[in-house]
C-alpha cells in the first residue's frame, strides 16, 4: 500500500510540474527558467526517489541508497520551509499562480517526502560527511543561478536577485541560510541514524 502511495504522489508532482510548464510555455516565459527554479529541480529529485523506492526492497538498500535519498527528503524540506518562510504570498514572481500547482510542489511533496522517510526510515546509519555532502546540490544551485542571471538578468528567487540585492546583499543571505541548511542536514541525519538504529533493533 505504501507503494501505491508513493506512486501516487510522483504522478501528482508530475503532473503539477507539467501542468505548470504548459501554462507558462506561451507566456514568453523561457523554459530554462524553469528548470532553474530549486522547487522544480526538487521536486523531480522527489519524483525520481519516490520511484526508486517502488522498485528497490528494503533489504536491498545500500548506505549510498540511504544517503541519496536522505539528501532528496532535505532538499524537499527546505523547499517547504524557504517557501513558508520566505516566500509565501509571491506566487505571481515564482511563475506558480495555479493554486493545485503551488500546493503540490510547495506543500504536499515536501510532506509526503518527510513523512515517507519516518514511516520507511534509512536502514543504515549514516556518517556525518554525509551531511556535508548533501550541501553541494543547494551550492552548485547557488553557483549556478548567480552565473546565469548575470547572463540572462534573471533570477528565480528574491533572495538570490543581484540586482535588487547586490552581490553583497545575496551572499549574506546566502550565509544565513547556509547554516541553516547544515543544522538541518545534521539534524535529519541525527534523526535518520536513531531510526535506523531502532528499526535495526527490532529486527533483531
Amino acid at each position: 500500500m505504501l507503494n501505491v502511495f508513493r506512486l501516487g504522489f510522483a504522478a501528482a508532482s508530475i503532473a503539477a510540474m507539467t501542468y505548470q510548464f504548459a501554462a507558462t510555455a506561451d507566456s514568453g516565459f523561457q523554459k530554462v527558467n524553469f528548470f532553474s527554479f530549486f522547487t522544480i529541480q526538487s521536486n523531480l529529485l522527489a519524483v525520481a526517489t519516490l520511484c526508486l523506492l517502488v522498485l528497490v526492497r528494503r533489504d536491498e538498500r545500500t548506505p549510498l541508497f540511504d544517503a541519496v535519498r536522505t539528501g532528496v527528503v532535505l532538499y524537499m524540506a527546505i523547499t517547504g520551509i524557504v517557501f513558508a518562510v520566505l516566500l509565501s504570498g509571491l506566487q505571481e514572481e515564482l511563475q506558480t499562480t495555479i493554486p493545485w500547482v503551488d500546493f503540490v510542489v510547495h506543500k504536499l511533496m515536501p510532506v509526503v517526502l518527510v513523512v515517507d522517510w519516518i514511516v520507511d526510515p534509512p536502514r543504515h546509519r549514516l556518517p556525518l560527511r554525509a551531511a556535508a555532502a548533501w550541501l553541494a546540490f543547494p551550492f552548485a544551485w547557488f553557483l549556478y543561478t548567480l552565473a546565469r542571471g548575470a547572463s540572462v538578468d534573471w533570477y528565480p528567487y528574491p533572495f538570490v536577485d543581484v540586482d535588487e540585492l547586490g552581490y553583497g546583499g545575496v551572499l549574506g543571505r546566502a550565509l544565513v541560510l547556509l547554516v541553516g541548511f547544515a543544522l538541518a542536514a545534521v539534524a535529519l541525519l541525527l534523526l535518520g541514524n536513531r531510526l535506523a538504529g531502532r528499526r535495526a533493533g527490532a529486527a533483531i
